[in-house]
């Protein structure tokens, strides 16, 4: 992927100040500080697109970014921090399964595991909403320069488990080394060009209005 231009477009909270653009959109989700900023940085070749912070849970609102004036990229909301205040914990659910469930422009997920930590309920939670809404996942393994090679099988495995997921499912990724960088961007690809079903989105938005 060659990077001509990068944009901040807005922040969102709801369908009603989505960006009106009709250009495809990938989002990235994941724990707080299991590194989505610095993965999107990397992916794009700009330190500062996406601001990180050394306060997790920090960014609460859906994060829009317009990439060669083609397609999008959104950073949810990060998830599972303990000091964050209640209130903020509640709307996290609502807000990401909104934008999952309705937003007809989404071609795919790229959901981020710390290599370190075994995946909890609200990981698991955003599995499950991917497979309801059919939504492509594109499951990224990060910080692997956190532990040896020597490790990494072993510290991959309770995620395997865990999620259920084989290990070719998985990219493995280092901020440092850049490792996994092309492999993200070809997946990326791919869910962009892939038809999102409209019409099942539709269905499931009008079924939820009648409950």
């Amino acid at each position: 992927m060659i990077i001509r231009s990068t944009a901040f477009i807005k922040s969102a909270t709801h369908p009603g100040n989505y960006p009106e653009e009709e250009r495809p959109e990938v989002a990235f989700a994941g724990r707080s500080n299991v590194g989505k900023s610095t993965l999107i940085n990397t992916l794009v070749n700009r330190r500062g697109l996406v601001r990180t912070s050394s306060t997790p849970g920090r960014t609460q609102l859906l994060n829009f970014f317009d990439i060669n004036g083609e397609f999008s990229l959104v950073d949810l909301p990060g998830y599972g921090f303990a000091k964050v205040p209640l209130a903020v914990k509640k709307a996290w659910g609502p807000m990401v399964r909104t934008y999952l469930e309705r937003r007809e422009q989404l071609r795919g997920v790229v959901v981020l595991f710390d290599i370190r930590r075994v995946p909890r309920e609200e990981d698991l939670d955003l599995l499950d909403w991917l497979e309801e809404f059919e939504v492509p996942t594109i499951p990224v393994i990060t910080k692997i320069d956190k532990v040896s090679r020597n490790r990494r099988a072993a510290q991959i495995g309770p995620i395997l488990e865990t999620t259920g997921l084989p290990l070719d499912a998985f990219t493995l990724f280092s901020a440092l080394s850049k490792e996994g960088r092309e492999e993200i961007w070809e997946r990326i690809e791919e869910a962009l060009h892939a038809p999102r079903k409209a019409e099942t989105v539709a269905a499931k938005v009008v079924e939820g209005n009648e409950q």
